[in-house]
């Protein structure tokens, strides 16, 4: 059991001795991404060819490093040398990788990076790897487009590490900023220390950090709670889950820093129950916390206890909202209630509590222990720190990226994610998730923080970046998110429930042709509607979607209803299928396809589609070689 500053220095010198490499190691991601890209099978492969061959290697399953797309990852740690990062590793490539691994040497085929330093984020860098003519090929990591400009400060051990294992995180200067809280500071010095660092909240609207914790320990009422958010609904967003399958330590961590500065001795992790790996790693880093008794009674000898619960959310994306996960949390179903009373004067069984998301309770111990001002000069004037973004859709370097505040759009979708893969043209970027807005390709040179995404329409919300090519229909868009969000409204409230779906049906009907005159100003009055008089946030910026496209592709509008055109397109009601003559060889492969038999000609004669039965599928589009199909 650690009960003082100094038995946590002493475990954490043995933790860092019992890890000197004495042998190669090898770190597999085998977080989710890496496990749907085939991690799984690559590492029985290493450990039933190391166990043939009969050598003395460590094969550990590690967390994500967040190049998501260029899965299998693994890490080489050789004594004296500098690790080197292999991507896309397959079966096939093991026993040539375990050759190179073996004989000190380099897997030239697979080698992505190499490391420069051994470095720990929570302390300064060691010092530089040793010159090694093995690597002169192989960049370093700042070198490779994908990781230029990122700066891991949330990802700071994620792919570092065993997420199993606390004696890694403790070796790499886990538990130390818990130590130094609890022991050396009072709450009102970690409070202070949290607003001077001004760290704000990384789950949605950014409210300061400092600021929620100071007023949950000021508000009259016991016991006091702290709640992690964990409940990622966002589509495409899975920055949270990252970090609970290859960091959950941290978290941990920052939830018992805050709750000794807000006087809580519960805490709860609300998690959706789409995240069964987060779930069981999270359960496993509880249960070998309390074993250390950095969890559970006197932690440190400071007379402070803390328990942690695990939760499970069944995936409503409205328990997103305070409230509504409270209620959750509680037993009862999960929607939201008026904000005239605060969570941290009145939330989980009316009591005070203090809720963040994952990201955020992971910044904490950074902020303590290298120091509120140290945090404070990463970032802009009003957005500090650092952002993990989830980086998917129509663009070449798919993952996850974290990137100083105030990094501009253009750097992080052109440089670190590659641009638009095929040639075609960036059109729009969608940020904030669901309740987010799309954003031009024109304002790509705009910084990347809270005000500056505010001011576009749109918000950061959790961090997921949605990009979009010309090939997208951004009515379509609006269309899709809105059906989302009327299907996760809780229908507590009627501008939510009944704006929702009234403003949907419009939406359908556009993208159908059946769109009229007058269809944008009720969109827009509706809107204003539900900003005003929705309940919770997820009313208030359901119309987000809707008015950023109806601002900047105001003309897509206008040619869905007017000329009953998609000029992406997309939407299959309005497009217009024909044949070239002069490019029709009279194959007959469109009329084989054709599962309604609209398609017509003699065999090597120029063929005609029947539009009237025509039923828009593209098949036919899809399988001609010829390029003799037209849509309009």
């Amino acid at each position: 059991m650690i009960t003082s500053p100094e038995q946590l220095a002493e475990y954490r010198a043995k933790c860092r001795s019992a890890q000197t490499l004495l042998r190669p190691r090898l770190l597999v991601g085998m977080a989710t991404c890496g496990l749907a890209s085939g991690a799984a099978k690559v590492f029985a492969a290493l450990r039933e060819e190391a166990a043939l061959r009969g050598v003395d290697i460590d094969i550990v399953a590690t967390g994500c490093k967040g190049a998501c797309f260029l899965e299998p990852l693994i890490d080489a740690v050789i004594p004296g040398k500098a690790r080197v990062t292999y991507a896309g590793v397959t079966v096939e490539d093991v026993p040539d990788l375990l050759d190179a691994v073996l004989a000190g040497a380099v897997y030239a085929k697979r080698a992505l990076a190499r490391e420069t330093a051994e470095c720990l984020l929570i302390e300064d860098c060691a010092e530089p790897y040793p010159a090694d003519a093995n690597l002169e090929g192989v960049p370093a990591y700042d070198a490779v487009p994908f990781f230029h400009g990122q700066l891991h400060l949330a990802m700071r051990n994620c792919g570092y590490l065993d997420p199993t294992s606390i004696d890694e995180y403790i070796a790499r200067g886990g538990y130390a900023a818990a130590a130094r809280a609890l022991t050396t500071m009072t709450p009102e010095q970690i409070i202070e220390a949290i607003k001077t660092s001004g760290l704000r909240g990384r789950g949605g609207g950014g409210f300061p950090t400092g600021r929620k914790w100071e007023s949950c320990r000021k508000a009259h009422g016991t016991p006091k709670y702290v709640v992690c958010n964990a409940d990622e609904g966002d589509p495409g967003a899975y920055m949270d889950r990252s970090i609970l399958e290859s960091d959950p330590h941290s978290v941990l961590e920052g939830m018992i820093i805050g709750s000794f500065a807000v006087g809580a001795n519960q805490g709860f992790i609300y998690v959706r129950e789409e995240y069964p790996l987060a779930v069981e790693r999270l359960r496993h880093a509880i249960t070998q916390a309390e074993e250390l008794g950095l969890l559970g009674t006197n932690i440190f000898d400071t007379g402070h206890d803390f328990t942690l619960r695990i939760n499970r959310g069944a995936g409503a994306f409205v328990c997103g909202e305070s409230t509504a996960l409270m209620a959750s949390l509680e037993g009862r179903v999960g929607e939201p209630r008026a904000k005239y009373i605060h969570t941290v004067e009145s939330g989980l069984w009316g009591k005070p509590s203090c809720l963040n998301n994952v990201e955020t309770w992971n910044n904490v111990p950074v902020v303590i222990q290298r120091g509120a001002e140290w945090f404070a000069g990463i970032g802009t004037e009003g957005s500090k720190g650092t952002k993990v973004f989830s980086l998917v859709g129509k663009v070449r370097h798919v993952g996850l990226v974290e990137v100083p505040m105030g990094m501009t759009l253009r750097a992080v979708i052109e440089g670190i994610g590659g641009g638009v893969p095929e040639g075609r043209q960036l059109k729009a970027i969608q940020t904030g998730g669901p309740s987010g807005g799309c954003i031009p390709a024109e304002y790509l040179d705009s910084p990347v923080d809270f005000e500056s995404l505010s001011s576009l329409g749109s918000m950061m919300g959790s961090g997921g970046v949605i990009v979009m090519d010309d090939r997208t229909c951004m009515v379509d868009v609006a269309r899709y998110f809105l059906a989302f969000l009327k299907d996760e409204s809780c229908g507590k409230c009627v501008p939510c429930r009944e704006g929702t779906g009234r403003m949907l049906d419009i939406l359908t009907a556009i993208c159908e042709g059946r769109g009229e005159p007058g269809d944008i100003e009720i969109l827009r009055d509706l809107a204003t509607v539900m900003s005003e008089a929705s309940l919770c946030g997820l009313g208030t910026s359901a119309a987000n979607p809707v008015l950023t496209t109806l601002q900047y592709f105001a003309d897509e509008y206008q040619a869905h209803i007017a000329d009953h055109t998609c000029p992406a397109k997309v939407c299959r009601a309005l497009l217009r299928y024909s044949i070239l003559t002069e490019a029709c060889t009279g194959c007959a492969a469109c009329a084989k396809v054709c599962p309604v038999n609209a398609i017509s000609g003699e065999r090597k004669s120029p063929h005609v589609i029947d539009e009237t039965a025509c039923i828009k599928c593209g098949q036919c589009y899809e399988i001609c070689r010829f390029s003799a199909i037209e849509v309009a």
